[in-house]
């Protein structure tokens, strides 16, 4: 199934380190905090199961599922919520982790429902940032890596529910999602 991927943009190594730099920073940040860590399923599992385990102090999670994609290669700017928090959030600290920032519009509409919920604190965590693509001007706190407009794939980000399984970044081959 390589055979799908055009070129790796970040390797596994690359992200190894930049999650254990950014565990430090929001360890350094949030201490003394309540933090809750909110992954934004499915594409931030893997983002996100690895940024946990780098944080060092006391933390909850949880998800919340968003529809923005379905199975286009990008948003319309639509936002369904497909699966809604279960812990109580006010007062507490909330770190959204997201696989990639792409125009901004989910986390726009994101921090503003989970700070109307009553959070001390909505910020942002993301793998991947696309700034050239951006619709809406969203603050993210922690920038694994900015990349260039391409179809990426891997470590949690799929197309049509493949791809989430390679442990880098790559660009997906353009004759895998145009037909």
């Amino acid at each position: 199934m390589k055979e799908r991927i055009e070129k790796v943009l970040v390797t596994e190594d690359e992200i190894r380190t930049r999650v254990a730099e950014l565990g430090a920073d929001i360890t350094r940040d949030y201490a003394g905090k309540d933090l809750v860590l909110v992954g934004i399923l499915k594409g931030s599992v893997v983002f996100m199961a690895d940024l946990m385990r780098q944080i060092r102090m006391p933390l909850t999670i949880d998800f919340i599922s968003v529809s923005s994609y379905g199975n286009k290669t990008s948003s319309d700017g639509t936002i369904t919520l497909l699966k809604d928090l279960a812990v109580d959030i006010r007062g507490r600290d909330v770190l959204i982790v997201e696989d990639i920032v792409d125009t901004g519009s989910t986390l726009y509409h994101l921090q503003r429902l989970l700070a109307h919920r009553g959070a001390a604190s909505v910020e942002i965590a993301t793998l991947l940032s696309k700034p050239e693509r951006r619709k809406v001007d969203v603050a993210v706190r922690y920038v694994g890596f900015e990349v260039p407009d391409e179809f990426v794939v891997g470590y949690g980000l799929d197309f049509n529910e493949h791809d989430r399984h390679w442990p880098f970044v790559g660009v997906l081959k353009p004759e895998c999602y145009q037909s």
